[in-house]
């Protein structure tokens, strides 16, 4: 018997005090070969805590290290190829970026957006997920939660 499972995914919220870090990349699935824009975001590697993901996901898709303050919270979504996705969002704040980092395959580089650049982005369909405003509007609304509230029993 095959048991459903969701995908667990990681998104970093980072905010420079004006811009938000997204990344702009080919999509993929939907529209492949178009360029899209995400939060850095990625799937959990095995034996790999959500925090460790985070950081690690946005390093190696926008070359910036990034420290995890707090836990934004969990946004579920079932893409349209009918996979359902847990993505834990991230609040971070900027370390330093790392000259000539090595990007993941498919990725055009960082871009640092106002919120209204994302919501014109939206506009255009130019945004790869829908959780990208909501996760954005929900930092801007003050929703923040202590890195407490994961207890990971590994």
């Amino acid at each position: 018997m095959s048991r459903w499972t969701p995908n667990s995914t990681v998104a970093t919220l980072v905010f420079d005090g004006e811009r938000f870090l997204l990344v702009e990349e080919l999509d993929q699935m939907a529209r492949p070969g178009t360029p899209v824009l995400n939060q850095p975001a990625g799937h959990l590697e095995l034996d790999e805590d959500l925090m460790t993901a985070a950081e690690r996901e946005t390093l190696e898709e926008t070359g910036w290290q990034v420290k995890v303050e707090a836990y934004l919270g969990l946004y579920i979504n079932i893409a349209p190829n009918g996979i359902t996705y847990h993505r834990h969002c991230f609040i971070a704040s900027p370390v330093a970026e790392v000259p000539n980092a090595p990007l993941d395959e498919g990725i055009l580089g960082p871009r640092w957006m106002t919120f209204a650049e994302i919501l014109a982005a939206e506009a255009a369909d130019r945004l790869r997920s829908p959780m990208v405003r909501p996760c954005c509007e929900d930092f801007l609304a003050g929703k923040r939660y202590p890195l407490e509230l994961i207890r990971d029993f590994r």
